[in-house]
């Protein structure tokens, strides 16, 4: 026998748009339910509440109208109320045939809010899924507050169970509402339903308030469950529902005889749209989608995934279309910096290698981020820093920029030994820095060069926080030559790379012509 089918109920677009400040428009809604259903396989898409809005109406037409067109309207569910047939009536309007009507689960829940016996519930819930079935619309039934029910009440439940499984309903869904099941109770809960209710399909709905929604999936599906619902990125309300991503991966790789029919390779890419449209961002340790969660950082992580992948798990990055990196920082060894210059094409010996990966320490201990695009650059800075011995250095400096006065620099630097204090203003800071070391030299007799040509550049793709690279180009009498600076500060890495030009002209002094650096 084949292993058993869980159906995955996506319920980003009902469940998920109940994250605090998320509204998704109409065209958002229809592009994140063609990829669901398309490119990540879900079995079913609950796309809304009934009668939340208008606005709400008018995506779930759109996302029906589509879904007709393309034989998958009976994969469309909507949130139903009991409401005397004015869900059903709204439906009807918007076009879709499967209602996911919300009852109560928990005689708690009965009694408070509803103030019912549970006879009259159980009579109103026949009615509407009477007036359902004649209208040609398939019901599945919540139980609210499923989780407490079988806690506090749970003959209410079984009773109420026992009259569901005599309706004309397709699926029965057990939330845990309030997020409050561990995975004991979850295996325990299902698991005495499942043998009561053996021909019944039994759907489970985890929240993840402490962080227990995976845990819980797992032992829902070994505990005898037919599908599950699932959020991508695990955006719902509060603390969220059971992340996709996690339930998935969690279910492919640590229980042998359950599978269920998602595209993993689609994952991250539907998960990256859902972000962008929802504007709640990724954490960056978020399993399977967070930016860092296939990045090694530890130098020996790296040095081991060299020598036989001692550092992979079952999680390989490209089963979700992404790709293995390896952090640059301050616990850089070598071996991370040959692994991201694999990935550039590059090749250094093993002293030159040894000078930059105790750059990028340098610049990891500073909590400067450091990416792949930016070795080039600091290869060419550290390995042209050793053309000329630093005897000359500008020791300390401030830089003013204030609204109304023009910007100013006061600056210490080291000529040959001797100390130097310079104020000066200028046209910006950098300039107010250069009349400042004008200023230190003339002191001393010597003419600065020229600058003709001041360059500054980031690695493509890099955010505010990058490296960038300054390239000044110098004229000295006939001859011009360059000097680089690094830094995270635009302005700082023309000050590196100014200090580089003053110690390479030192050499010219003592007969030595400068060469870029």
């Amino acid at each position: 026998m084949g292993n058993r089918k869980i159906e995955i109920m996506d319920t980003t677009l009902r469940d998920g748009e109940q994250t605090s400040g998320v509204s998704f428009s109409v065209s958002e809604k229809l592009t994140i339910a063609q990829l669901l259903l398309e490119e990540l396989r879900v079995d079913r898409v609950e796309v809304a509440s009934a009668r939340v809005s208008q606005g709400e109406l008018d995506c779930v037409k759109a996302v029906a109208a589509w879904a007709a067109d393309n034989g998958c309207l009976d994969r469309i569910e909507v949130l139903a109320f009991v409401d005397n047939g004015l869900s059903i009536g709204w439906m009807e309007q918007a076009g879709v045939r499967v209602q996911n009507l919300l009852t109560k689960g928990s005689l708690n829940h009965l009694t408070h809010q509803l103030r019912k016996t549970p006879q009259q519930h159980f009579d109103e819930i026949a009615t509407v899924i009477d007036l359902a079935a004649k209208k040609g619309i398939r019901s599945n039934v919540y139980l609210e507050d499923w989780s407490n029910g079988m806690r506090h009440s749970p003959e209410y439940v079984l009773q109420y169970l026992d009259f569901l499984a005599l309706q004309p309903i397709d699926r029965i869904m057990l939330p845990d509402t309030l997020g409050v099941l561990t995975p004991t109770e979850t295996a325990a809960f299902i698991g005495t339903l499942r043998a009561r209710y053996p021909q019944i399909h039994l759907d489970f709905h985890a929240h993840n308030d402490y962080d227990l929604g995976t845990a819980n999936v797992l032992e829902a599906v070994k505990a005898g469950i037919d599908g599950l619902h699932l959020t991508v990125n695990g955006m719902g309300e509060r603390a969220g529902n059971a992340p996709l991503a996690s339930a998935v991966a969690a279910i492919n790789d640590l229980l042998d005889d359950a599978e269920v029919n998602i595209k993993e390779s689609a994952i991250y890419t539907v998960s990256k749209l859902v972000e962008n449209f929802s504007g709640v961002r990724i954490p960056t340790n978020k399993p399977i989608v967070g930016d860092n969660v296939f990045t090694q950082t530890a130098g020996i992580h790296a040095d081991g995934d060299n020598k036989n992948n001692l550092y992979f798990n079952d999680l390989l990055p490209e089963r979700f279309g992404r790709k293995r990196k390896y952090a640059l920082g301050k616990t850089s060894g070598k071996a991370n910096i040959e692994k991201n210059l694999q990935e550039l094409g590059l090749k250094l010996n093993e002293e030159d290698l040894k000078k930059v990966t105790q750059r990028v320490i340098e610049l990891g201990d500073k909590k400067e981020n450091v990416t792949t695009e930016d070795l080039p650059y600091i290869i060419s800075d550290v390995l042209a820093n050793n053309v000329h011995e630093e005897q000359i250095s500008v020791e300390s400096y401030v830089l003013t920029h204030a609204k109304g006065l023009r910007p100013s620099a006061t600056i210490a630097v080291r000529i040959n030994g001797k100390l130097f204090e310079e104020h000066a203003q200028g046209d910006g800071q950098f300039d107010a820095f250069m009349n400042a070391l004008t200023m230190a030299y003339s002191k001393n007799d010597i003419r600065l060069p020229g600058l003709i040509d001041y360059n500054v550049r980031i690695a493509p793709g890099s955010s505010s926080d990058a490296l960038c690279e300054t390239t000044i180009t110098w004229q000295a009498g006939k001859r011009t030559f360059s000097t680089r600076g690094l830094d995270s500060d635009q302005t700082v890495s023309a000050i590196k790379a100014t200090q580089k030009m003053l110690n390479a002209i030192r050499q010219e002094t003592r007969g030595t012509r400068p060469e870029p650096v």
